[in-house]
């Protein structure tokens, strides 16, 4: 096999490097318990949720199954990944599900009167109502999940233009902004500033309009030297929007997740006087329009006085207030766990630099055998559990512990 002259000064780490999706993969499903039904913890915090259509198919009520019941109550039937939900309760063998018992714990409520369901538990998702693949879009497009309503939307369709940026961020989209209308105040100071795509479903010609660019054009015509020494007239709706403008520019910075893994953010909110009101005054605002990314971190600048908690509960928003809550944590937690991403860095840490090197060697080959992995569950229509991943890791060292021993036969 003809090697690169220059994978000598590489390691499996560098090449593994850009296996983000596998790697996120593995997180998600070591948040969740693959063995143990979720239901008995009541509603929990957040994990892993999948939808079987074999047993709820479109048009029937929505159902969601937690990690143990989607692997072994619903082996062979079709079953799709709906990523993370929070405050859920497992529904399998419950009353949406007939006489279809589950086989992890058979007695159950009928329902589960606290969960929250959307169109995704029936396989569809965005503003566009598509399933997610879409055979018939032939357009290849991101999909970002809004972080209050947990719907998935394609950044086509989010009403702004997305702007690449290696810091982590949440999303929150247009409609949830207008349930809780006083996020679009925060959203004026600590959000990225917006770009607004005209158009949202439809294929049609998108205007765009970049925020601080137009805000600069305002600030020279409140400059008299600039203006023909004209302009005294609004001296003082210049000096406000002066003003409100530092103050907007000394929000806080992005945070990498590196940063947000390493130390908690600190809240720096005082309790007593109303933080919204303040932002209020300095009458900074932005358009209501498209969906807002966040910084992560932003979380803590809310106001936490009794009056703005009332309002998080009134439209059913006071998980913002909770860190812990964010995907991110989540992630975190997985992690930590043995079957999370700490697994592939496990092996190659057990792993001397010459073997590093006869990985390398067979990158291409242990490519193939993942593909062909991954293609099986896909055929058989079952989870890839993080039991699976591991047990196919393992087979791995096996089959190279096998083949180093009978060189030196």
């Amino acid at each position: 096999m003809a090697v690169n002259k220059d994978d000598s000064t590489l390691s499996l780490g560098d090449i593994l490097a850009d296996e983000d999706e596998l790697r996120e993969a593995l997180c998600v499903l070591a948040g969740s318990d693959p063995e143990n039904c979720s239901y008995s913890l009541g509603y929990v915090k957040r994990q892993a949720v999948f939808a079987c259509s074999s047993c709820t198919p479109s048009g029937a009520e929505p159902a969601g199954l937690c990690l143990a019941c989607a692997n072994k109550c619903h082996d062979g039937h079709n079953i799709f990944e709906l990523y993370t939900k929070r405050n859920f309760r497992c529904d399998c063998g419950n009353g949406k599900f007939g006489d279809f018992q589950c086989q992890l714990i058979p007695a159950k409520e009928n329902q589960n009167a606290k969960n929250q369901y959307n169109h995704n538990f029936h396989g569809t998702y965005c503003s566009c109502d598509r399933p997610y693949p879409d055979s018939e879009d032939q357009v290849n497009d991101e999909m970002i999940q809004c972080i209050i309503c947990e719907d998935w939307f394609h950044t086509r369709h989010l009403g702004c233009t997305v702007v690449e940026t290696e810091e982590l961020q949440e999303m929150v989209c247009e409609p949830c902004m207008n349930k809780a209308p006083f996020l679009w105040t925060y959203a004026a100071h600590i959000a990225a500033p917006p770009v607004i795509k005209v158009g949202h479903c439809k294929e049609e010609e998108v205007v765009e309009v970049n925020v601080e660019e137009e805000g600069e054009k305002e600030a020279k015509k409140c400059d008299p030297s600039k203006n023909g020494g004209e302009g005294s007239s609004t001296s003082l709706d210049c000096m406000k929007q002066e003003k409100a403008a530092a103050a907007n520019r000394s929000s806080p910075h992005k945070q990498t997740q590196q940063e947000m893994a390493g130390s908690p953010v600190k809240s720096t909110t005082k309790t007593v006087a109303c933080r919204l009101k303040e932002l209020q005054a300095q009458a900074v605002q932005r358009p209501r329009e498209g969906a807002v990314f966040w910084p992560y971190g932003w979380r803590s600048e809310l106001c936490t006085c009794v009056g703005c908690k009332r309002a998080y509960v009134d439209v059913e928003v006071q998980f913002l207030l909770d860190e812990s809550d964010t995907v991110l944590a989540y992630e975190n937690k997985g992690r930590t766990e043995p079957f999370g991403e700490d697994l592939l860095m496990s092996f190659l840490g057990s792993m001397d630099r010459v073997q590093q090197l006869e990985m390398i060697y067979h990158y291409n080959d242990l490519k193939t055998e993942l593909t062909a992995f991954l293609q099986q569950f896909a055929m058989e229509e079952k989870v890839v559990t993080a039991e699976a991943i591991q047990q196919f890791f393992e087979g791995l060292r096996s089959r190279k512990r096998r083949r180093t021993n009978a060189g030196y036969q």
